[in-house]
């Protein structure tokens, strides 16, 4: 019978092929969508795990995380600078980086911030040192450049209409070792260089600093003639003076009790808002939940019109060849066998339809994800999960329960009637 089902699809190939690529491509667009919203997920899930509490100013929280986290550029408001202060002073907290953007080089964004950040967030470098001056940078382990080479620095981005700093750039001192975080694409510089090249100045307060007009991540925009920072000045990040106001700051509380109550006070301040990254994570699932579900009952619905149709092509083909099931049944072939051939002939098409459906998907779904990665900078693991079998299970068994409807209709036609069509 298996040789018998094979040598027939051999002779109607093209009709075979179409019916495989129908239900190959039906199956891959529900899997490109389940893979690659799940790949999503657990990539910026992974990528936040570094950032315990961000502090910023009373605005969108979603921002907030989007800018400092993924290092998305937009215009956040600035709190005063004396947060820095007074979360350094604080004994619940381990370490507070300041974060400053605007800039860039090439592609890669310039992000102000502390050694701090860089000993504990970053993991340390994989190659040179941290910088020890203002003129020094470190590039993240996703960034072509090595100790030695120098950086300019370009207000916003060139296919933004961005502008150079003339006379101000860094020299590269170390490489960052992996994070898996938008973090490996960036080139991170001391915060003061920051606020010199923007020409602010320690004590100028939030209020001030907000008078200027803003570059892209939140820093105010200055672009000076003659205000360049000396390439060795030491930093000091005792913060004795109060910085300039601030877009943001990444704190790393000593405890889980104290992240809580860290958050609970700076939500309730006035000027300044606390938030968990994968708390605001999580209402972008949602969100993200909602698309995927419309984007999963289109897959289904395609599905489904693609069964209907191979099967009205099945009855229809059945139709076309009852003159051979009846020459089959005259020659003594029993009616189970040709049951199980007409059976047997869909359930092959239909299967190997779906395997390859389903491999087609995950090859779609991680070429999106390496695009992806290469544009944001942290990895979007696409993989089949546990729950996924349920889905396999589903779609194992239409493949073998749909061509039992033309089946049957073999089954209960006599052969005699066969012969005389």
């Amino acid at each position: 019978m298996l040789r018998f089902i094979f040598a027939d699809l051999r002779r109607l190939w093209p009709g075979a092929v179409v019916v495989v690529v129908l239900v190959a491509l039906a199956v891959a667009l529900g899997a490109t969508v389940t893979l690659q919203e799940r790949a999503l997920r657990l990539g910026s899930a992974r990528a936040s795990d570094k950032f315990d509490l961000v502090i910023g100013a009373p605005g969108s929280e979603t921002q907030l995380v989007l800018s400092t986290v993924f290092l998305q550029p937009a215009a956040l408001p600035l709190m005063h600078g004396d947060i820095l202060q007074r979360l350094n002073a604080d004994p619940r907290v381990a370490w507070a980086a300041p974060v400053g953007f605007g800039d860039s080089f090439d592609g890669y964004p310039i992000v102000g911030t502390s050694r701090a950040l860089l000993r504990d967030t970053a993991s340390g470098v994989s190659l040179g040192r941290i910088f020890a001056a203002e003129g020094e940078a470190v590039v993240g382990a996703a960034v072509p450049l090595a100790p030695g080479a120098h950086v300019a620095s370009m207000h916003g981005e060139a296919d933004t209409g961005g502008q150079m700093h003339e006379g101000v750039g860094y020299r590269v001192v170390g490489r960052l070792a992996p994070t898996g975080t938008p973090w490996d694409r960036a080139i991170l510089v001391p915060i003061q260089a920051v606020w010199h090249v923007h020409d602010l100045d320690a004590g100028q307060d939030g209020a001030a600093a907000q008078g200027h007009d803003q570059a892209p991540g939140g820093v105010a925009d200055h672009d000076p003639a003659d205000g360049l920072f000396e390439l060795d000045a030491p930093l000091d990040e005792t913060w004795g003076e109060i910085p300039p106001g601030l877009p943001a700051i990444l704190v790393k509380p000593k405890s889980i009790a104290d992240a809580y109550a860290l958050r609970r006070e700076y939500r309730l301040r006035p000027d300044t808002v606390g938030v968990f990254p994968a708390e605001v994570l999580t209402g972008l699932y949602a969100m993200m939940g909602d698309a995927r579900s419309v984007l999963s009952a289109i897959a289904v619905g395609t599905q489904a019109l693609v069964a209907a149709a191979l099967l009205l092509v099945a009855v229809i083909h059945v139709g076309q060849r009852r003159r051979q099931i009846g020459a089959l049944r005259a020659l003594g072939a029993p009616r189970w066998a040709i049951f199980g051939i007409v059976w047997g002939e869909l359930s092959v098409l239909l299967l190997a339809g779906a395997v390859i459906g389903l491999g087609l998907g995950y090859l779609a779904a991680s070429l999106m994800a390496q695009a992806f990665s290469a544009r944001q900078g942290f990895p979007l693991p696409v993989e089949f999960s546990r729950d996924d079998l349920g889905g396999l299970a589903l779609l194992g068994a239409a493949s073998v329960l749909i061509p039992l409807i033309p089946a049957a209709l073999v089954w209960r036609q006599p052969p005699l009637a066969a012969m005389r069509s």
